[in-house]
């Protein structure tokens, strides 16, 4: 009884972020990454944890989760048409490795450090969709060649493995700056976040192998228990996202997206850092 009225909330917290991640997954194609790693980063906290296995735990945890929403938004966007096929596949393989080896160096780096680049990122990507001005190409930019889909695809995965999201944050801000669409850049960023956390995940779990105050029930820094907890719910939601993001303008999306990325940044930033 004392177990589950000390852990019962933390279950129902788990719940209603999962499915916000989900939700938020499938409406900016991002993974939910950036909702599901301060969440459970405060949890672990809460739970007694010290900082930096409880960062890197909620990091490799909430790329887990991403594999899920990523699958489930993936299958809702590519029904509507949106998804371009060429470059995720051309992008699928670079990203892989890049998200392989920002899992497998998460153990050598410090959690300020991860936490710098979590917060960078987003906040740059905050600031493109809120404050850049829009810059319009006569013509999309091709980005399945060689030197557009190695460096950025690499990149793409390397920072979205160690910041503990989809993929999509940085795929979306490269493909509308290219030219695309707000619509089929959150539609083919959603597949990214497949080719971040798969890869991602075993990264984590293998350099997290034996590290010291660790949370139970888990897998190097994937905590199996709170992944099934928060999976079960962001499966159920990212459809849901998804379809909302086909009703709403383009421009509307860019702003939320914005909005929602900054937010997140100041949160895991105020936890960290405070």
């Amino acid at each position: 009884m004392a177990a589950a009225a000390e852990y019962g909330p933390l279950v129902v917290l788990l719940l209603f972020v999962g499915f916000a991640a989900g939700f938020t997954g499938g409406l900016f194609g991002v993974g939910g990454g950036v909702v599901t790693t301060p969440a459970l980063y405060a949890v672990f906290k809460a739970l007694g944890f010290g900082e930096d296995a409880s960062l890197k735990t909620a990091i490799g945890t909430s790329l887990a989760v991403i594999v899920v929403t990523s699958v489930r938004s993936l299958a809702t966007h590519h029904r509507a048409g949106h998804v371009d096929g060429v470059m995720l596949r051309a992008w699928a393989p670079w990203i892989a490795f890049g998200a392989a080896a920002g899992g497998l160096m998460a153990r050598w780096a410090p959690a300020e450090g991860l936490t710098v680049i979590f917060a960078g990122g987003a906040i740059y990507v905050a600031w493109r969709r809120l404050f850049a001005p829009v810059k319009t190409h006569a013509a999309p930019v091709n980005l399945v060649r060689k030197r557009m889909k190695i460096p950025l695809g690499l990149g793409t995965g390397f920072f979205s493995s160690l910041m503990g999201i989809g993929g999509g944050a940085l795929g979306v801000m490269v493909m509308t700056v290219a030219g695309r669409s707000m619509h089929q850049a959150i539609a083919t960023s959603a597949g990214f976040g497949v080719a971040v956390a798969a890869p991602g995940v075993v990264g984590f779990m293998a350099s997290g192998w034996r590290a010291p105050d660790l949370p139970p029930a888990g897998l190097g820094y994937v905590n199996i228990a709170a992944f099934m907890t928060m999976a079960l719910m962001a499966g159920v939601a990212a459809p849901l996202g998804a379809r909302a993001a086909h009703r709403l303008s383009g421009d509307f999306l860019s702003t939320i997206f914005g909005i929602y990325v900054l937010i997140a940044a100041g949160a895991l930033s105020w936890d960290v850092f405070r």
